[in-house]
């Protein structure tokens, strides 16, 4: 071997090492962390829990009309993103989401703004709660471990309220509208200190600061994928399956550093692959579109910004006697009322019903410079709509655009309501992040345990891997102290 050679091999096995002594016990975390969150997931709020800690809507006490709590909150139709209707506590109101600025709350009684909850108020929205029992006030936080993510920051501060319930549940009340933020459970808070926090390095201080978390973890990450990489080369070299070392061995080390080795060979791989795609997971260099339709095609979806009628309370509450909530929705020009029932039922009121050609026209102009879309009726889950540690509704209408992206929309065909958009990057990034990661495919997923087996095995050669490199480490960094 020439110089050069020796030189770049001897540079090949330090960077392994020293980058192994740096992210060995990182790695370990990851895999422990991983199996945990397999069964654990971080607490959230779904759309079902939160209607489920709501009253009913009391209609005869909604005496302003959707155009009249626009006035008085000094918006425009066309900068409103979502206007809907629900109780807070006992007293109904409308919660204005504009395009950009703060939340507005109008009490639907008489108009007026509310723009703070006192803790009083905040126990009686908690009191709504199925679970509530002998409840109490935990105090305001502007954030806290389980409310860090920025979704809340129009929320904030939250009353923390215990409900006092056997799981021991506590449910986070924005101190500024009174909506239901978020709930979590005594389960959910331990296990996520052995889950979700140490996977995605998700520690307040760090996660407050969102584009140093993200830099973090990119960096340590990428860190890790030279490290894996090193370690996979260095390994394949060492082995010899036919001119075998002393004894007939296909390794040249023994104890740890054997497992190390060997380890290596058999699940170098699996772990170059979970690091590489949990990189990928946080959307290096902006490379993935955004899941969110855009202003300007959700504006020509919903058709001309025309004034909201008066709402025929008779009607509604004939059509969902106990709605939680109501959304006001256009479609191509129609106005209608999107009911949320207490019993998960979703559904559109009132006057004519949804035609597909209509919805099919609207959809149409999402991606105006397009040729018309192709309309799919999906009733089964496939390798792109489909649902992993949470619900997918079903059926739903696919619209396929042949622009340059290959933009897909899915819609809600019961209330034209849009669920996501993506396009080719994002179907990329399913097969980057969600396959490798977390390997999400409908045959292992309808035959489990299959699958909790396979990610298990898998998580512990990664394992093996790491802690057998965190004591090598270790004893190499003992012997360069001594």
């Amino acid at each position: 071997m020439s110089a050069l050679g020796k030189r770049l091999r001897r540079w090949l096995y330090l960077t392994h090492r020293w980058l192994g002594i740096l992210t060995g016990l990182l790695f370990a975390t990851w895999f422990v962390s991983g199996v945990v969150m397999m069964y654990v997931g971080f607490p959230r709020l779904t759309d079902a829990e939160r209607r489920a800690a709501l009253p009913p809507i009391a209609w005869d006490r909604v005496a302003v009309e959707p155009e009249a709590a626009l006035a008085r909150a000094g918006l425009p139709r066309d900068a409103v993103r979502r206007l809907d209707l629900a109780m807070l506590a006992d007293e109904p109101v409308w919660r204005l989401t504009p395009w950009d600025g703060p939340r507005r709350t109008l009490s639907a009684v008489d108009g007026r703004p509310i723009d703070g909850i006192p803790a009083e108020r905040a126990l009686a929205v908690a009191r709504h709660h199925p679970a509530a029992g002998a409840i109490a006030d935990l105090g305001l936080v502007e954030r806290d471990q389980w409310s860090v993510h920025q979704r809340f920051d129009p929320l904030r501060p939250l009353h923390r309220v215990a409900l006092g319930d056997a799981a021991g549940t506590q449910l986070y009340v924005s101190g500024l509208t009174g909506e239901i933020a978020l709930d979590t459970t005594r389960h959910e808070r331990v296990w996520n200190w052995f889950g979700a926090v140490p996977h995605w390095i998700y520690f307040t201080p760090l996660r407050a600061q969102l584009d140093l978390w993200r830099d973090t973890v990119l960096w340590l990450s990428g860190i890790g994928i030279v490290g894996a990489v090193t370690g996979l080369v260095v390994g394949v070299m060492r082995v010899r399956l036919r001119r075998r070392y002393a004894r007939g061995q296909i390794t040249p080390y023994q104890g740890w550093m054997a497992w190390h080795h060997l380890g290596g060979l058999v699940a170098g791989t699996t772990l170059v692959t979970f690091v590489v795609s949990g990189w990928i997971s946080m959307n290096p260099n902006r490379w993935f579109s955004p899941r969110e339709p855009d202003r300007a095609s959700l504006a020509r979806y919903a058709g001309p910004a025309e004034p909201w009628p008066d709402l025929d309370r008779a009607a509604l509450a004939a059509a969902c006697p106990d709605a939680r909530e109501a959304r006001l929705s256009r479609l191509d020009g129609q106005a209608r009322v999107i009911l949320a029932c207490a019993d998960g039922r979703t559904l559109t009121c009132c006057g004519a019903a949804l035609d597909p050609g209509r919805l099919a026209a609207a959809a149409a102009r999402l991606l105006p410079d397009a040729a018309p879309p192709t309309i799919e009726h999906l009733v089964a889950e496939d390798l792109y709509w489909y649902g992993h540690h949470h619900d997918r509704l079903l059926p739903v209408l696919r619209v396929r655009f042949a622009d340059p992206s290959a933009t897909w929309f899915h819609i809600d065909p019961a209330t034209g309501e849009i669920q996501n958009r993506t396009d080719r990057s994002n179907r990329l990034y399913r097969w980057l992040f969600n396959a490798p990661h977390s390997f999400d495919f409908g045959l292992l997923l309808r035959h489990r345990p299959a699958w909790d087996l396979l990610l298990i095995t898998l998580s512990l050669g990664g394992l093996l891997i790491s802690a057998s490199g965190v004591v090598i480490g270790w004893r190499r960094l003992g012997l360069r102290m001594r």
